[in-house]
């Protein structure tokens, strides 16, 4: 759904989650000139474009996930491609994904049940839902139950993974049995322009990727998840204009990549997914890659390169991220079509429906290439190549390489997809700094031990050291 982002003048109506929860403290903070009768209009505008901003920014985007699947490499300053961070790399997704997604959200909520509308609660508890999701997916045990209301829990406890998943589905659920189309109307939603119809199967198609991400543990519980949606007849996004995605305008509400490449010069396309495109003769490599400046031809850059090695491959001889990602107003893709069409297919391989497989597939790569406008024709000679075929006999391996394409951009979606689904097969860095491993997850924010300790040392007791290569509950293999 194409809509136009509204600038609007967050910084006096965000709830600001400082470090005090104590009244006394918390009145000595309150800022004088901020609303303090949010609108809920204003708060749902401020999380969405918030956590889209982070999402698909530099810290959890350009300078971690998007390396980790190679599908980005980096020709300057090469530590993150090496997997060498500090305690702080990974503070963004965590602090801004809670202070200013879930503690809006949670005011959201709380003012929807007061006015009693219940479509305000079903779209606050869907970008709920999907931003825990972002924070388990990435660090693994996570507070939930307890997140987000520092009045009563200054130091919430982490839940385990587990856990957060099964809330969040519940979530999910509750979020599709508020939301109605004829009920009453909601303002601030620059995804869907204030359309609950979309907004329902925004839901539905959470609650099946969600219920993916459980498959190898609990199958019974994500079949009966997908059940349950069949049963109550609901929908999932039905074409590539229905995609949840936040699509940013001109300067200053430019697109988060599109800023960093104003002024920055150190990220290039991965080897990786270069040599793949270009094996598969795949259409999208001239939109996910720019010719290199010099040699007018398609080159990665290997992942995990020493700073010399990775500069003496030259600026102008590599190749940039495509105009298309660059470009200002290029969108911060939550879901697309492709992905639900990848997950139906996935749910029919496991034997979770009754639909085709093998067709869900073919029509999941068809939008992915029709998403970038890829012609019809150049759509049937890709399709039709033999390396492209589904094959039934590993569905994981099929799926698992085309949907990594697909999420091309999406690094911590294509992060999350590539651990549970172990495809592709990717070559660790051989200047990497995990003794030929590949991360598979963030380290916890290094304030967390000091701002809540006793959360702190529970989750790692529970999931294992803080580390890169601790791999969590559904990561299976």
């Amino acid at each position: 759904m194409k809509t136009k982002y509204i600038p609007l003048l967050l910084s006096g109506l965000l709830l600001i989650a400082a470090t005090s929860c104590k009244k006394d403290l918390t009145d000595t903070n309150v800022d004088p000139n901020a609303s303090k009768d949010a609108q809920p209009e204003f708060l749902l505008t401020a999380a969405i474009k918030n956590t889209s901003d982070t999402y698909w920014g530099t810290t959890n985007n350009m300078n971690s996930s998007l390396l980790f699947v190679q599908h980005w490499a980096k020709i300057q300053y090469t530590d993150p491609d090496r997997y060498i961070f500090s305690n702080t790399a990974f503070q963004d997704l965590w602090t801004i994904g809670y202070r200013q997604g879930i503690v809006n959200l949670n005011q959201l909520i709380k003012l929807a049940d007061a006015q009693g509308n219940t479509n305000y609660k079903g779209v606050a508890l869907v970008l709920r839902s999907w931003i825990f999701a972002l924070e388990t997916d990435a660090y693994g045990d996570v507070p939930y139950s307890q997140a987000g209301d520092i009045t009563q829990f200054l130091t919430p406890k982490y839940d385990a993974q587990r856990d957060v998943y099964l809330g969040i589905l519940s979530d999910l659920k509750a979020a599709q049995a508020s939301l109605d189309p004829a009920g009453k109307a909601i303002l601030g939603d620059v995804i869907y322009a204030n359309s609950i119809a979309n907004w329902k199967k925004f839901a539905n198609s959470l609650r099946l990727r969600i219920a993916l991400r459980i498959a190898d543990r609990e199958p019974a519980l994500a079949k009966q998840v997908i059940a349950d949606i069949q049963t109550e007849g609901g929908t999932y996004i039905s074409s590539n204009a229905e995609n949840a995605q936040l699509n940013y305008k001109a300067s200053p509400n430019q697109n988060p990549i599109s800023n960093l490449f104003d002024t920055r010069d150190d990220y290039r396309i991965s080897k990786t997914i270069v040599d793949q495109l270009t094996a598969l003769n795949d259409p999208r490599l001239p939109v996910y890659a720019s010719k290199a400046v010099k040699t007018q031809l398609y080159t990665g850059v290997p992942n995990g390169l020493l700073t010399g090695d990775a500069a003496a491959l030259g600026l102008t001889s590599t190749s940039k991220p495509g105009a298309y990602f660059i470009a200002p107003t290029a969108p911060a893709v939550i879901i697309s079509y492709a992905e639900l069409l990848f997950d139906r297919a996935e749910a029919a391989a496991r034997g979770f429906t009754g639909e085709n497989a093998a067709a869900l597939y073919s029509q999941a790569i068809e939008a992915s290439l029709l998403q970038y406008g890829i012609s019809t024709t150049d759509i049937a000679t890709y399709k039709a190549r033999a390396d492209v075929q589904y094959d039934a006999s590993n569905y994981k391996k099929s799926i698992g390489n085309q949907k990594w394409i697909a999420l091309f951009g999406q690094g911590l979606e294509a992060f999350a997809e590539w651990r549970r689904l172990d495809y592709p097969v990717l070559t660790p860095p051989v200047a990497g700094a995990l003794n030929g491993k590949i991360p598979v997850r963030f380290i916890y924010p290094g304030n967390e031990q000091s701002l809540n300790p006793e959360g702190y040392k529970a989750a790692v007791a529970h999931q294992g050291t803080d580390a890169l290569t601790t791999k969590l509950w559904f990561d299976v293999n």
